[in-house]
């Protein structure tokens, strides 16, 4: 009788890879992509800085400039008519403050240099021969480069002339991205969630409309504040008698416009254009009025009105814009934290919406 065939022993089962492992690698690749493609758009934006400074400002000034249109349209004015009205508003406002300004500060620019070259001999002085006993020369080395860069503050003719066309081209182009951003936005809006899978399509639109409110919120709220430190500085500025003191506080204005340092720098040109122009007592006097502004900003100003909207740690706010600073300069600096506060926002409202697992998985 045969013996039936004698079965093998199935060898041993290898362990196979963790499925952690498996996570763990596509979740690296995952953000190694998206790194590389936040990298590349990165890129793209710091080649055309001119593009991509004039649409920021655009966005920012849309959404300041919203609810007049809006409220425009409430009163059955047609989106056209409301939207060439808020833009006309806005440019009228920007244009007639800078052109007045602009020349008032050009034509004394030239006027002031001589006063300051010698309000900044006196300083000199006070430097070697004062309680501080500083190195004379090392002190006439300061003061020659610092007379220098006052003498280079008023702008040759064809600078001048160059600079104004290139303000003029940039006008020109957010007047008529605010105009259609007003008149066709949300048509541009609901056009970009039809491209969004319909599984996704509410979180998205859920996102960019949180991420609209805040940047609205931001650019509202840091307006008030700016014109809160440009009304209590100007007003020591003019009944100091101050000259300049019409740009001081558009400078004021502007410096509101960034966080922690903006306030700082416009503070400290106010006390230094005071000091050789003014004297030292009047220059204390706008010390003390930029310190009680800054800290009523700082601690009442900012928390209350524009706290809210960013919803950031100042540490964020910080690294935001010295990062902004070192890639764009002046730009970036102005740009950074809205930038940032929009992105937190959109972070924060998927990880709150997220899909349901059903809906995660069917495709």
């Amino acid at each position: 009788m045969r013996r039936p065939p004698r079965l093998r022993e199935a060898p041993p089962a290898r362990p196979g890879v963790p499925p952690w492992t498996l996570r763990a690698l596509a979740t690296g690749a995952a953000v190694l992509v998206l790194a590389g493609v936040a990298w590349l758009g990165l890129e793209l934006l710091l080649s055309i800085p001119f593009l991509t400074v004039t649409v920021s400002v655009a966005v920012l000034l849309a959404a300041l400039v919203e609810p007049l249109a809006r409220g425009l349209c409430r009163r059955g004015i047609p989106p056209a008519v409301a939207a060439l009205a808020s833009v006309l508003f806005l440019v009228g406002t920007l244009v007639g403050a800078g052109f007045l300004i602009g020349f008032r500060a050009a034509g004394k620019l030239r006027d002031l240099t001589q006063p300051l070259a010698a309000g900044i001999d006196r300083v000199r002085v006070w430097l070697v021969e004062g309680p501080l006993q500083l190195d004379p020369q090392q002190v006439t080395e300061m003061r020659n480069a610092v007379v220098t860069q006052v003498y280079a503050l008023a702008p040759e003719p064809m600078a001048a002339a160059r600079t104004a066309l290139q303000l003029l081209a940039a006008v020109v182009l957010v007047a008529f991205l605010v105009f259609f951003l007003l008149k066709d936005g949300v048509t541009m809006w609901g056009w970009l969630l039809e491209r969004v899978p319909d599984r996704r399509r509410e979180q998205v639109d859920g996102a960019g409309r949180s991420a609209w409110s805040a940047l609205a919120r931001y650019v509202r709220g840091i307006v008030v504040v700016a014109l809160i430190d440009a009304v209590g500085i100007g007003a020591a500025l003019l009944v100091l008698g101050v000259p300049l003191w019409v740009s001081l506080t558009l400078l004021t204005f502007l410096g509101a416009f960034v966080p922690l340092f903006g306030a700082t720098v416009s503070g400290v040109v106010a006390v230094l254009v005071t000091l050789v122009t003014n004297g030292p007592t009047d220059a204390i006097v706008v010390l003390v009025v930029v310190l009680v502004v800054q800290q009523l900003e700082g601690n009442v100003l900012q928390p209350l009105i524009v706290g809210r909207a960013l919803r950031l740690h100042p540490v964020v706010v910080l690294l935001a814009v010295t990062a902004g600073t070192l890639l764009w300069g002046l730009a970036g600096a102005l740009l950074a934290t809205p930038l940032v506060a929009v992105c937190y926002q959109v972070g924060e409202h998927l990880r709150r919406h997220r899909l349901p697992p059903e809906r995660a998985v069917r495709r």
